[in-house]
């Protein structure tokens, strides 16, 4: 076998010293991160934004309050399954019921483009006031302004939500410990596909569907079995993936995941491979993932399943002691592999 001086031969690493906002910055992966820590974090950092949970966890008047904003900029505004006015709803409460918070009030802006069919604003407002009656949570405050054709994609929607955080409960990454169980509320990749097949045209036997829905009420039963949750997230833009390594990094433990137990619907799979996409890194709207300790896990996936949300609750992995920071899955063989945080955008406006 001939010689080869392997010295001289690189990979090339993904380009991350951008000069200007790119749309993978907007992705929640690595890029996502950079710009928080790099730009962000240095001019408006403070001990509770540093946190970087999905909420600001606040002291008021004796009652532990939890408060999240999000933007929506979804492409197409209506999807299978949903569209961008329930997604906000669901979204922001969400972000609030991953604190444990019993979400209570919300605030809604709305950018409209100029040419926006009033029978299209009216239909999202309809669908606001369905996934607010479920969630049970009301709009106490908006505003609305009206720019330009052509300066915003039909509708940008923010919302914003403030939650009481019961006294006994206390979720956060930095609670992860090794032999933690990994729940995940059911199957991945059901939005960002669905989004995807829309905007690419893709036809399937089975429409896939956005799986967006408030998870308060599965989170309320979750406690129910046990106070002892010691995190939880929303696995939205980058993907399950993204969000583990998240959490990982930020509890500096390790995770190791079971590929088999990962549920993914097979409409769904087979979209993500015909498009060369890992379902791992598309984003959800509608499930959670959660770190418990071992002996509440089963029961706990066991009330999970006794709800809509948690119908497909299953155990995926657990924490452990190995490889901090990282997370690790195993598959059909036996073979582990790592699961990095993606540097770029797979799919943008999802959300």
């Amino acid at each position: 076998m001939s010689d080869y001086d392997f010295s001289q031969f690189s990979c090339p690493l993904p380009k991350t010293d951008y000069q200007t906002i790119q749309m993978a910055h907007g992705a929640g992966g690595r890029l996502s991160a950079d710009l928080i820590d790099r730009v962000f974090l240095p001019v408006l950092g403070n001990n509770t934004l540093n946190q970087l949970e999905d909420q600001a966890r606040l002291q008021f008047e004796g009652q532990r309050l939890a408060f999240t904003t999000d933007s929506f900029v979804v492409s197409p505004i209506f999807f299978p399954g949903g569209n961008i006015g329930e997604l906000a709803v669901n979204g922001t409460v969400n972000d609030l019921a991953m604190s444990g918070a019993v979400p209570k009030v919300l605030s809604v802006g709305f950018i409209l483009e100029e040419g926006l069919p009033i029978a299209d604003l009216h239909e999202i407002l309809v669908s606001m006031r369905r996934a607010l009656d479920r969630a049970g949570v009301q709009i106490v405050t908006g505003d609305t302004k009206v720019v330009n054709k052509g300066s915003c994609d039909k509708i940008f929607i923010n919302t914003s939500g403030i939650g009481v955080i019961p006294q006994d409960v206390e979720i956060s990454a930095h609670r992860i410990q090794p032999g933690d169980r990994i729940i995940l509320s059911g199957s991945i990749a059901d939005h960002g596909m669905a989004i995807l097949s829309v905007r690419e045209g893709l036809s399937f036997e089975s429409t896939i569907e956005s799986d967006t829905a408030a998870l308060n009420h599965l989170v309320q039963a979750m406690l129910g079995v046990s106070k002892q949750i010691h995190a939880m997230r929303d696995p939205t833009r980058g993907g399950l993936a993204t969000t583990l390594n998240e959490l990982a990094r930020a509890s500096k433990v390790g995770f190791k995941l079971d590929e088999e137990k990962i549920p993914i619907k097979p409409e769904v799979r087979s979209a993500c491979e015909i498009l060369g996409i890992d379902p791992l890194y598309v984003a959800n709207e509608g499930k959670l993932v959660a770190m418990v300790p071992d002996n509440v896990a089963e029961p706990m996936v066991e009330a999970m399943r006794s709800l809509p949300e948690g119908k497909d609750a299953v155990i995926i992995g657990q924490a452990v002691e190995e490889h901090p920071g990282k997370v690790a899955m195993k598959n059909l063989y036996g073979v582990e592999r790592l699961i990095d945080m993606p540097v770029g955008e797979q799919l943008p406006r999802i959300c």
